[in-house]
């Protein structure tokens, strides 16, 4: 099937169905955040055992991303999208009649794999759909979902939690999947081109392997430290096994995921600004609860309210700033908005005990109108640099980066956390116990001491990588008359 890289007229209705697939997708990414304390009482499991719920949804969609590229390049959009959320589906409904914890898993396992590739598909539609010059804006509204839809899960969760059983968490999605799969049969139409691929099963294990054994390694880093045996050898099963695969995709006619996508300077410039920026917000996104929460002891539904501020910027934001990526370029905007970042990054690095819920949401909410406007022009930059064959790679690849980035990001600033907080901590409980002044207060009080300077010492840390994002953006240049041939 050929095509040509831009249709003539946008089709606008099967956008909205792939958008109402994709919001779904991403909000279920972070909505049981919030819930799993109450989900570890009620199933009678300990915190490690539950955080699989978080970790495996995010392992299964790491290894099945790379290998969104083959899919959507080898199989239709109509039957892969409808196949995707079914299977999601299936997984939303497993989970929510689920008797034990393990019956819950394998429902969250399902829902990754149909999730996995929802973003992807919409990714490509969109980019296949609009002019470069138009893409901007269309991909600001692609931002939209993207950003908002996990950005407003902890305080929708937060609430149903309070209120709900968190049961309803996956009832409530079902009638938007049920929703979504009833228009793709009816409306949704064959777009993307597609051409006979075959898939190399081997590559498929060395994927699984590497990008499995890194997300694990850096998603158990931050709880069981970096010197833990099963840490470590994951991570070094992770990297050898990337290794293996990158150099095995060199090799192939028909790779898994075209490695090709890397001789574009703009691209490959863009998939690490895009990796490091996710490094500091993906951080930025756990440190800011914990401070709320166990810092200031906020409940987690008022927390959730005072980062609402920073979503709806975010979800506001995002479209205009594709219309504004569209007239000027990539480059003002990445400076403005990672400048914003590094400053706002900097301010949170300053909190302390009795800083004013005005200030800490001021904050929050103007470091995520920074994000808003550098994400995704410079995501849609990058793409519009590749040829039209390489579309689905260069979105897979770039999805795949972001995540793993985000992992490390998130381990690396917890890591700082505990073990400032730790050295802390150790260090004003000796000198209370030298004066007789341990009591079971002081001990909350110096806890929260502890993990305030810990959480402070990590945003520091963030500061610095926000700046090497600005100082990377620093040589983006626009893409612009792009030619590319399907």
């Amino acid at each position: 099937m050929q095509t040509e890289q831009v249709m003539k007229k946008p089709p606008y209705l099967m956008i909205v169905i792939l958008f109402v697939g994709a919001f779904v997708a991403f909000l279920n990414n972070t909505l049981l955040n919030v819930a799993l304390p109450s989900m570890m009482v009620d199933l009678g499991v300990d915190y490690t055992t539950i955080q699989w719920l978080a970790n495996g949804y995010m392992l299964v969609s790491g290894i099945l991303i790379p290998a969104s590229a083959f899919f959507i390049t080898r199989y239709n959009t109509r039957p892969l999208f409808i196949v995707s959320t079914i299977i999601f589906t299936l997984g939303t409904l497993l989970a929510a009649l689920a008797p034990v914890f393990g019956v819950l898993l394998a429902g969250r396992m399902l829902q990754a794999v149909g999730a996995a590739f929802m973003g992807p598909l919409l990714m490509n539609v969109m980019l296949i759909s609009f002019p470069v010059e138009k893409r901007g804006a269309a991909m600001g509204i692609f931002g939209l979902v993207m950003i908002a839809a996990p950005a407003i899960g902890p305080t929708l969760s937060g609430y149903i939690v309070e209120h709900y059983h968190w049961r309803v968490l996956f009832t409530m999605i079902l009638p938007f999947a049920i929703i979504s799969i009833l228009f793709s049969i009816w409306k949704l139409e064959n777009v993307l081109p597609t051409r006979k691929v075959t898939l190399d099963y081997f590559s498929l294990v060395l994927s699984t392997i590497g990008f499995g054994g890194l997300l694990y390694g850096f998603s158990t880093a931050g709880e069981k430290g970096w010197t833990d045996p099963i840490v470590i050898t994951t991570m070094i099963i992770g990297i050898i096994g990337v290794i293996l695969f990158v150099l095995r995709q060199l090799k192939l006619e028909s790779p898994v995921l075209d490695m090709g996508v890397f001789k574009s300077p703009m691209y490959a410039l863009a998939a690490i600004i895009s990796a490091v920026l996710s490094m500091a917000m993906m951080g930025g996104m756990i440190l800011t609860p914990a401070y709320v929460q166990s810092v200031r002891g906020i409940e987690p539904f008022v927390s959730g309210l005072m980062m609402l501020p920073g979503a709806l910027v975010m979800a506001f934001m995002s479209p205009v700033t594709g219309k504004i990526f569209d007239k000027i370029g990539p480059k003002p905007l990445a400076i403005i908005g990672l400048s914003i970042m590094v400053i706002t990054t900097f301010m949170l690095s300053h909190l302390n005990m009795d800083s004013s819920y005005m200030y800490i949401i001021g904050v929050f909410s103007v470091r995520s109108l920074g994000i808003a406007l550098v994400m995704m022009p410079i995501a849609t930059n990058g793409l519009n640099s590749l040829n039209a064959k390489l579309y689905p790679h260069g979105t897979a690849a770039n999805n795949t980066i972001q995540q793993i980035a985000g992992s490390i990001g998130t381990a690396v600033l917890v890591a700082i956390m505990s073990s400032k907080s730790t050295s802390v901590g150790e260090s004003l409980a000796a000198d209370a116990a030298a004066k007789g002044t341990l009591t079971e207060d002081v001990i909350k009080t110096i806890e929260s001491q502890a993990l305030l300077e810990g959480i402070q010492l990590s945003f520091l840390v963030a500061t610095f990588i926000a700046l090497v994002a600005l100082i990377l953006s620093l040589f983006l240049k626009r893409v612009v008359n792009q030619k590319a041939k399907a």
